[in-house]
């Protein structure tokens, strides 16, 4: 068994992991951890790298397992990230074609974190033309063959030489941002998305020191 977190709309280097393994499996029956993929996605903007955080709702306190978190709407993210994502990439080659896919994200109403994000995993795979089944586990997982529970970090340093380069919006402006959230290479690349995510040597990342 290869273990994964939930995440919202994934970092390639989660992607290129999950998309290698036959039949990967993500943790719901763990104590719900902040700051964290599980809640927010990383994207670039006209004023450098962002990121857009789903507000939570911790229903049993601090002990509320991952599968039991709730969304707030007391602020509307939907509409602020819709936005954001626009904003960032209307000009992006890609965005036009493959925007409608997100529309359920941005329309629907989702009571739990874990549902959104498995809404948000499914729309990246169809726009990646890739099939794969979303499994939960059951019953907490205490050991795992590859436990992959703590390696996606947004506190983590990318290492440049694991992530292929490719045009981004923003390229005049910043220098190439690595493990942006999936939806960044999608909008740029297109069809060419999932061979670059194949490139892709997961697995190199390091802990920030300031962190």
């Amino acid at each position: 068994m290869t273990l994964f977190t939930t995440a919202y709309f994934p970092s390639i280097s989660y992607m290129a992991r999950f998309l290698k393994e036959d039949a990967p499996v993500i943790e719901v029956w763990e104590t719900y951890h902040k700051q964290t993929y599980r809640n927010r996605c990383r994207v670039m903007t006209a004023n450098g790298v962002e990121s857009l955080s789903v507000p939570v709702i911790k229903v049993n306190g601090n002990h509320t397992m991952t599968k039991d978190i709730a969304i707030s709407y007391v602020e509307p993210w939907q509409q602020i990230h819709r936005r954001c994502l626009e904003s960032a990439y209307k000009a992006a080659p890609y965005f036009d074609h493959y925007y409608d896919f997100l529309r359920p994200i941005f329309e629907g109403h989702f009571e739990r974190l874990i549902d959104l994000n498995d809404a948000a995993l499914l729309a990246v795979l169809k726009m990646l033309k890739t099939k794969k089944e979303i499994i939960h586990t059951t019953d907490y997982v205490h050991k795992a063959e590859n436990d992959l529970r703590e390696a996606f970090s947004p506190k983590a340093i990318p290492d440049l030489s694991s992530f292929p380069q490719y045009y981004q919006v923003f390229s005049a402006k910043f220098p190439f941002a690595p493990d942006l959230s999936v939806l960044d290479l999608i909008f740029n690349e297109g069809p060419e998305a999932a061979a670059f995510i194949e490139k892709c040597q997961v697995g190199l990342l390091r802990r920030s020191s300031s962190q």
